[in-house]
C-alpha cells in the first residue's frame, strides 16, 4: 500500500486547515479536514481491494 499518497493528502489538508484557522474561517478548516478524511479512506479502501 502506498502510504505516501495518504500522507500527502493529510499533510496538505493540515496546511490548508492552519491557513483557514489563521483567517478565523472554521468552516473551511472543517471542510479541509473532512475532505482529507474522505479521500484517504477511499484510497485506502481501493488499495485494500487490490
Amino acid at each position: 500500500m502506498e502510504y505516501q499518497k495518504m500522507y500527502l493528502i493529510l499533510f496538505q489538508a493540515i496546511t490548508d486547515t492552519l491557513e483557514a484557522l489563521e483567517q478565523d474561517n472554521k468552516t473551511v478548516a472543517k471542510c479541509a479536514l473532512l475532505n482529507a478524511q474522505l479521500q484517504t479512506e477511499a484510497y485506502y479502501m481501493e488499495q485494500a481491494a487490490l
